[in-house]
């Protein structure tokens, strides 16, 4: 079963087709926090571009990553969930995959992002992160890559953007 949610930016809206049935872990996770209003008000702050990530990073990525901010002073509402891999829900970090961010597994919570192209190196048995979990992957872009290109051509020199994208509405469809 997939529900579509409906985001709407200073750029343009997309729609995401969340998984909850393959992803229902992470899918009620994104849920509680457009059913509460949670993301109305969040920004596409992290564009991360071939060109803006660090040297040492030997596995290069893209993605636009959104929700609560490191830099948000305001503590995210739901405590962070545990992590559902690739190998578990057969999903994969595809183009316009929608996934969790996170540092350690369990830690994902409150920060989201998309691939901009296929990522296999974010599925379980990547390479982008040492312990080689993966990200937990939980819907796509169905409507308005558009408008998803737009927020990602507005990358800048260093991963953080400086003038984030305003998010002004996340709701079902």
């Amino acid at each position: 079963m997939t529900i579509p949610v409906i985001l709407e930016t200073e750029l343009g809206s997309f729609t995401i087709a969340v998984d909850a049935q393959n992803a229902p872990i992470t899918a009620a996770n994104f849920l509680a926090y457009v059913d509460g209003g949670h993301l109305d008000d969040a920004t596409a702050y992290r564009i991360v571009t071939l060109d803006n990530q660090p040297a040492d990073k030997p596995i290069k990525i893209e993605v636009v990553q959104w929700g609560f901010g490191a830099s948000d002073e305001r503590p995210a509402p739901f405590p962070p969930i545990p992590h559902e891999t690739t190998e578990v829900t057969g999903l994969r970090h595809k183009n316009m995959t929608v996934s969790m961010a996170r540092f350690a597994p369990g830690s994902a919570g409150s920060e989201f992002f998309i691939c901009i192209g296929d990522e296999p190196e974010l599925d379980f048995g990547g390479h982008r992160n040492p312990d080689g979990l993966g990200f937990a992957a939980f819907g796509t872009v169905t409507e308005g890559e558009d408008t998803v290109r737009r927020i990602f051509a507005r990358a800048e020199a260093t991963e953080k953007v400086k003038n984030p994208v305003k998010f002004t509405s996340a709701r079902r469809a």
